[in-house]
């Protein structure tokens, strides 16, 4: 009798097992195989995962745990390299592209994609002067905003901005006798260039109070969007909400100083373009609109770049012969410089060649997008297969990034590759392309050379915890955040 129980016990395990192996995990892909049974195409290779959860916890495993490339490789592995995967992810049903070629496709077609962030960014993020209209105003709003950021006159005029608060702040990080959160601090040396660059003010308490709420907004970004006291998204949106506040009195400031006659016409940030911008049928950006461009861009702008700072100073830092050269080249430029000259110029960082080769490669490296979305506006064929109507994109640069097709030795850190080398289009893609490449792409270059140009001279880094794991959510970093001392360097 004991012995039958046993069997009987065993039997129900292995027919649990079974039932949940073979049937329930392939729910979710045999309800959008019969849905779409009928179309012209078929769905690219794959698997949709879990009923509701799709792939999540796959996907957060490998990113959390420091192994990012191992989603897509399991992939490529089982489903051979397509370059085109079938996946639900982040609650929605999606297409994985990896290829550069089909990147390439969907990131310059405007007519067939639209913009694809999960609800939580959408919501959080929104912008409806470069979402919500036409292909044509989108374009022409475009054009308004990256003129002044990138334009060479502009970007000169930064780089005075710029420098003084890069040289500030590392001053100020190197007095320090704790060790600190370098990414943390990065965070505040880019939120602070991008608040004078974009809205040209020098108000602590305002600067003081936008960061804090920035900080809450971003956690929000990749959370439930569950609108509820309590959850993460909840305190996101009062997050936005007081940051709109903010920025509105600002805005209200800048309307007054203009019409009183007290703005100087000389150095006009983006907040100036943005209130005498107007649409194509003449008419004025109404004040939402300008907060929802400022807020995007502020939030955008910051985050990123203080990643990419975090991370450049970190990589030099690990390999002595690259910090060598690359300080050798900032040497250099102070040896020819001007007498008459006191502060960097435009010119002076063109010169930074091999710096902007050790910008790209952190660029490649560090992945601090690890995809650009898009979400299908009607059936799309790509390469015989169907990216259906309402899909999610996920356009996976870190795929190419870091494949041995396009860049031998991918984990390896050398500025070097670039050398006279010019990517083939669709391998480097970490500010996206086309019509919605990010805007900001020039002038986080711009503040990284700055930075790095000040650091290498004069500072370096002492890590407390160089073999720190990484984790890749949201974005990679060290799980400490980069603890380390900012040492300034004594010169003989």
């Amino acid at each position: 009798m004991k012995m039958e129980w046993v069997y009987m016990c065993i039997a129900t395990l292995l027919a649990c097992y079974i039932f949940v192996n073979k049937i329930v995990k392939n729910l979710n892909g045999w309800y959008y195989t019969l849905k779409l049974r009928n179309k012209d195409y078929p769905l690219p290779p794959g698997h949709m995962g879990w009923p509701l959860i799709g792939n999540l916890f796959t996907f957060i495993q490998d990113f959390s745990s420091g192994q990012p490339d191992s989603f897509i490789t399991n992939l490529i592995l089982k489903y051979g390299r397509n370059g085109i995967y079938k996946t639900h992810l982040l609650g929605n049903p999606s297409i994985i592209i990896c290829e550069p070629e089909m990147c390439r496709r969907v990131l310059l077609d405007d007519v067939n994609f639209n913009l694809g962030y999960p609800k939580s960014i959408k919501k959080l993020a929104r912008c409806r002067p470069m979402v919500d209209v036409s292909n044509e105003e989108r374009k022409h709003f475009r054009r308004v905003i990256i003129a002044p950021i990138v334009g060479h006159k502009e970007l000169a005029i930064y780089i005075e901005r710029l420098e003084d608060i890069v040289v500030n702040s590392l001053e100020e990080l190197s007095s320090m006798k704790h060790p600190i959160e370098f990414l943390k601090e990065m965070k505040k040396v880019s939120f602070k260039a991008i608040v004078h660059v974009f809205m040209g003010c020098s108000n602590e308490n305002i600067i003081k109070n936008i960061g804090s709420s920035l900080n809450d907004l971003y956690k929000g970004m990749f959370s439930i969007p569950i609108n509820a006291p309590g959850f993460t998204f909840h305190k996101a949106l009062k997050a936005r909400k007081k940051i709109g506040k903010i920025v509105q009195s600002v805005v209200d400031e800048r309307r007054l100083r203009i019409k009183n006659g007290e703005q100087v016409g000389e150095k006009k940030d983006l907040m100036d373009i943005l209130l005498e911008v107007k649409d194509e049928n003449g008419r004025k950006l109404e004040d939402e609109d300008i907060s929802d461009l400022l807020l995007g861009l502020l939030f955008a702008g910051h985050e990123s770049t203080a990643t990419g700072l975090m991370w450049s100073v970190t990589y030099l830092t690990q390999h002595p012969h690259i910090l060598k050269k690359a300080k050798e080249e900032q040497e250099e430029i102070l040896r020819t410089r001007p007498t008459s000259l006191k502060r960097l110029s435009l010119n002076e960082v063109k010169q930074m060649v091999y710096l902007s080769h050790v910008i790209n490669e952190m660029l490649r490296c560090a992945n601090i997008a690890f995809s650009t979305f898009r979400e299908a506006i009607c059936d799309v064929n790509i390469n015989g297969y169907l990216i259906p109507k309402g899909w999610k994109v996920l356009i996976w640069a870190r795929a190419i990034h870091m494949s041995d097709e396009y860049y031998p030795n991918p984990q390896e850190f050398n500025p070097s590759r670039w050398d006279n080398y010019t990517p083939k289009a669709g391998t480097f893609l970490p500010f996206g392309a086309g019509s919605r490449r990010c805007p900001g792409g020039d002038l986080a270059k711009l503040e990284i050379s700055i930075f790095l140009h000040y650091f290498l001279l004069n500072y370096r880094l002492e890590r407390i915890n160089p073999e720190c794991p990484i984790t890749n959510l949201p974005v990679s970093k060290p799980i400490d955040n980069c603890l380390a001392k900012v040492v300034k360097v004594s010169h003989a």
